[in-house]
């Protein structure tokens, strides 16, 4: 497998506080990864730092798909192969679900609107909600707009999908519904980073994962290394929180 995306000694500070600190990661290509760990210990901050919507500090080096990420012409470029999936949907609420999943392709890749709309289509079947097309955000549950947004980020024929915590911001009852979409694409080859408190989640579909603590890797392995035997105390305690629910 080809390496699609490095982090190399990547750092993050917010004035006096680091957030991120010595990261070093290789994640290639088609490989499903989980980031897990307590709130506030960097899982965030790393994944917005991959298409830089968090600024990382100038002495590390990210490289998607041998492109540095950097401000300026190349971003363009990362952000285009690097789709992203938000906690809080981000959905523009004056366009209908179909013209939210048009958009981009047609202002970024200048898609033209036939084509444009028959690959929305498409991907609204995909997620599970292709009547609800011409419906507008507050028209559907939270569960159905993040379904909308994953067929977004998906319109743009990512290498790379980054999901924030995807289920965070929902409903219990809708978790469900939105992770189930989530598996199918984990299986079509796509390369997916996802920051989750589903531990039965990260257990099932993930290839490697990955336990952050205090903005630092604290262990990283299959599954059933770090869920049935984990190495380091932090990942040991932090799973015995979790795991009890």
């Amino acid at each position: 497998m080809a390496t699609l995306i490095e982090l190399k000694n990547v750092e993050k500070h917010y004035g006096s506080f680091k957030a991120l600190t010595g990261i070093n990661l290789n994640i290639d290509e088609g490989e499903v990864i989980c980031v897990i760990g307590p709130s506030g210990s960097g899982k965030s901050t790393m994944i917005r730092c991959i298409n830089l919507l968090e600024q990382y500090d100038p002495d590390g080096e990210i490289i998607v798909d041998g492109i540095k990420v950097q401000k300026g012409k190349n971003l363009k470029d990362v952000r285009a192969e690097v789709g992203m999936v938000f906690q809080n949907f981000n959905l523009f609420p004056h366009l209908t679900i179909l013209k939210n999943i048009m958009l981009a392709p047609m202002r970024v890749k200048g898609t033209d609107e036939k084509t444009a709309e028959k690959t929305a289509r498409a991907l609204l079947a995909k997620v599970g909600i292709e009547t609800q097309a011409n419906k507008y955000p507050s028209q559907l549950s939270g569960g159905q707009q993040q379904r909308v947004a994953i067929a977004r980020a998906l319109a743009m024929e990512p290498k790379v999908l980054l999901f924030d915590e995807p289920t965070s911001a929902l409903d219990p009852e809708m978790v469900g519904e939105v992770l189930d979409v989530i598996k199918v694409l984990a299986t079509s080859g796509v390369t997916m980073i996802v920051v989750t408190h589903e531990m039965g989640f990260a257990r099932q579909v993930a290839d490697r994962v990955i336990f952050m603590d205090d903005g630092q890797v604290i262990e990283q392995g299959t599954p059933k290394q770090i869920f049935d035997d984990p190495q380091e105390q932090r990942t040991k305690s932090f799973l015995k929180a979790v795991l009890k629910h």
